[in-house]
């Protein structure tokens, strides 16, 4: 039987990070599942919660006026959900929706924020991490972004 230490020391985004904080971290996680077509995160509502994905996929959408939400992101096996739980005001800022059944693990989002208040040196590390991923994202938007204008030129 895996622990859930042993499965974030494999999860890209824990990859070699302090056992220490790992050990924090842990503190803080549990398995969860998602159904197809479940309803994940809605925008607005308060970012209570980080989650690692295991296995699955999950849509990040964007309401979009008279057509329900529209697909911004797709994220899958080693992706994470959420960067809201570490950013005042703590509201999501995005829908997100299992696209197929998805496993990962679920972190409580104020347990992890006042183990970063308490311990710097974790919270500096968990920010760092944090900030890499959505660099990754915004540089994904951005190659989307140029795709979707270098069909509207042509």
């Amino acid at each position: 039987m895996r622990t859930l230490e042993g499965v974030l020391v494999r999860h890209p985004f824990f990859a070699g990070m302090d056992p220490r904080f790992l050990q924090s971290a842990v503190g803080c996680a549990a398995n969860v599942r998602f159904a197809a077509g479940e309803l994940i995160v809605r925008e607005g509502q308060p970012a209570d919660h980080f989650y690692l994905i295991r296995a699955g996929r999950i849509a990040l959408e964007t309401p979009f006026l008279g057509r329900g939400g529209l697909t911004v992101q797709t994220l899958g096996d080693g992706d994470i959900l959420g960067w809201s739980w570490l950013v005042p005001p703590y509201n999501w800022r995005f829908d997100a929706r299992a696209i197929e059944t998805t496993r990962a693990i679920g972190f409580d989002g104020k347990c992890l924020r006042g183990k970063c208040e308490r311990d710097h040196e974790f919270g500096y590390e968990m920010q760092k991490r944090v900030i890499a991923v959505l660099g990754e994202y915004l540089d994904a938007t951005r190659f989307r972004l140029l795709d979707v204008y270098a069909d509207a030129i042509d």
